[in-house]
């Protein structure tokens, strides 16, 4: 299937947005869908965002084989063997992938990661598409847009969301409970894990921001609902379940802020000292001391704890 041409001054976010969201992937009915592609993405986004791959030259590196190796272990379920040159070879399909061939390439599909280095020296993507994941912003909206589509994108399998998420927390391969003394480097080799956090809170929460019930979702599972921490995860590295909110962009920016809390019988706590004009919308101090929207299931409930933390650490009353 041939990809849409788009000129180039006209690729912007939402143009790779839409090339993430529709990947041709390998699929059978008896063993679903093989994500080489989007794990491969998912890797190269994490070593950029470690610095480790700082131009538009993605090499066959250790670092890079290992980081997908460690990624097709935790999100997949062993129906297909992993590889990074399936990916690497087959990702030049997609319109924004390139490959620099050695000179000795005979034009044969690499079977293993070694004959791949034999046959490309590196792969580059499309000059605007490296400089949106040089962006954080960009770069988180495009890792959502992987994991939102290519995992478990439909909200009936919670639980193979919950799996990942928890894989993460408790695989030695990406444990953070032996924290880097180097806290900025613990955020950036957060950025996939978290994007699942992410994806799992605002699935249990219905797309729906707990203070004010705002639902909007949109196209590419596109939502206005973030999945947000109760500790921040900088101070606490911390992406259990309990830890998180599902708060629409304002409400997260608010509750990072002290501006609100919720009590320890989930019931909003409204800063008094808010001046606030909302002529088309609720004003926030209408809702204090209204209950929180809460998941279905009481497992997935909050964490009194961690709410408690934020009252005493965040809230200013």
């Amino acid at each position: 299937m041939s990809k849409e041409i788009v000129a180039e001054s006209q690729r912007d976010i939402t143009y790779y947005c839409r090339l993430f969201a529709n990947l041709n992937v390998c699929s059978t009915r008896q063993r679903g869908e093989a994500h080489y592609k989007p794990i491969l993405l998912l890797s190269v986004i994490d070593l950029i965002a470690q610095g480790i791959i700082v131009d538009n030259k993605i090499l066959i590196s250790d670092e890079l084989i290992n980081t997908f190796n460690n990624y097709w272990n935790v999100l997949t379920s062993g129906t297909y063997k992993g590889g990074l040159h399936y990916p690497f070879f087959h990702l030049k399909h997609e319109g924004f992938w390139h490959l620099a061939f050695r000179p000795t390439f005979n034009g044969e599909r690499p079977k293993t990661t070694n004959k791949l280095k034999e046959a490309i020296e590196y792969a580059f993507v499309d000059t605007q598409l490296f400089k949106l994941l040089e962006h954080p912003v960009y770069r988180q909206e495009l890792t959502d847009t992987l994991v939102a589509v290519w995992f478990s994108a439909n909200k009936k399998e919670l639980g193979d969301i919950l799996k990942v998420n928890k894989d993460f927390q408790n695989s030695p391969l990406f444990e953070l409970g032996n924290v880097d003394p180097n806290p900025k480097k613990n955020l950036i080799q957060s950025v996939i894990r978290n994007a699942f956090f992410r994806k799992a809170i605002v699935h249990i929460y219905d797309y729906r921001c707990v203070f004010c019930r705002l639902r909007v979702t949109r196209s590419i599972n596109q939502n206005i609902v973030d999945g947000a921490h109760i500790k921040p995860f900088s101070g606490f590295y911390e992406s259990k379940i309990e830890n998180g909110l599902a708060l629409c962009k304002n409400h997260h920016w608010a509750f990072d802020r002290g501006w609100f809390s919720v009590d320890e019988n989930y019931r909003i706590i409204v800063a008094n000292d808010l001046q606030e004009e909302s002529p088309n919308a609720k004003p926030m101090k209408e809702f204090n001391r209204a209950m929180i929207f809460l998941p279905n299931d009481e497992i997935y409930y909050p964490s009194l704890e961690a709410l408690q933390w934020h009252r005493q650490n965040k809230f200013n009353r």
